[in-house]
């Protein structure tokens, strides 16, 4: 299995969330990840990989704290324009308000396959609780599916990171990982018609999302389509981000949090997933979860 750091190292961290780069690894470590809005958090100073995706977040233990660290981290920075257009999220006034009353989507049937038996049974589990918590769990049919907006999502991100790195991945002096250098490489192969068709299809898909989605007040998902995996079963040609890139790609916001442990003890999660601007209304689902379970205060056991 990966090697962790004994937990309790730090009280908390920063990521960068292009595609669930803050979600899966919360996910698969047990702890909270919260995704922000595009342009909630300034990028100034961050190395950027898709500048029309790349989004910081907090990755804590507990969804106060990623609250605490979203008023610390949130606001507008003349040297990131996009931060310009979005007033201060203030998560703390709803935090403890509950679920009850709150309409909160089931994701298809459809996106179940391929995702494993005890992701799918923690995720089905928490609705029942969150019915349980006086939420109403409504099922929910896109427009797309996941799989075909985080292909589009793939698109952008290659072709932004190429012209960012191209520099550097197209000279095979520079020492770069040579799983990473085919993945930037890929973007030489997008026209710029195809990218500027690429994101004027992403503002009509972000319309048809938010028409289809306008009676829920969150969509509720798994992070990943399996628990942690060993190191020496990765496939660097694929991705584990099925379940999170789409989030980035739509501009809306998304929360991880622990759901349960697989029988082997590795770390299981839930994603909260609410409209671009909403991180108070992701926060508050997710404390009123966390405050009636106690998944985030569990320590996996192979790392105790």
């Amino acid at each position: 299995m990966p090697l962790l750091e004994p937990p309790g190292v730090v009280p908390c961290a920063l990521g960068t969330d292009t595609g669930g780069s803050v979600r899966v690894p919360a996910a698969w470590c047990g702890i909270t990840g919260l995704k922000t809005t595009i342009g909630r958090i300034s990028t100034y100073g961050v190395l950027p990989l898709s500048p029309t995706l790349d989004t910081p977040g907090p990755i804590t233990r507990s969804v106060e704290d990623a609250a605490t660290l979203l008023q610390l981290m949130q606001g507008a920075d003349p040297r990131d324009a996009r931060t310009l257009a979005l007033r201060d999220a203030d998560p703390m006034p709803v935090l403890r308000r509950g679920v009850k009353g709150l309409r909160l989507g089931r994701m298809a049937a459809s996106e179940r396959s391929g995702v494993e038996t005890e992701v799918l049974a923690a995720y089905d589990r928490s609705l029942e609780q969150l019915a349980g918590m006086g939420a109403e769990i409504i099922d929910v049919s896109l427009p797309r599916s996941f799989r075909d907006y985080g292909a589009t999502s793939g698109r952008i991100m290659a072709a932004e990171s190429y012209a960012l790195l191209s520099r550097i991945v197209d000279n095979n002096s520079h020492p770069l990982d040579e799983a990473v250098r085919p993945r930037i490489r890929a973007g030489a192969a997008i026209s710029s018609r195809e990218y500027l068709e690429v994101l004027a299809e992403r503002e009509q898909l972000k319309a048809e999302y938010a028409a289809a989605t306008d009676n829920i007040d969150a969509l509720l998902a798994p992070v990943t389509m399996t628990p942690p995996i060993p190191l020496a079963e990765v496939d660097q040609a694929t991705t584990p981000a099925f379940f999170t890139r789409w989030v980035n790609f739509l501009d809306l916001c998304g929360l991880a949090v622990p759901n349960g442990f697989t029988a082997a003890g590795l770390p299981l999660s839930l994603q909260i997933v609410c409209p671009g601007g909403e991180e108070a209304m992701a926060l508050r689902i997710g404390w009123a979860w966390q405050n009636a379970t106690d998944w985030h205060a569990r320590i996996p056991p192979l790392v105790q």
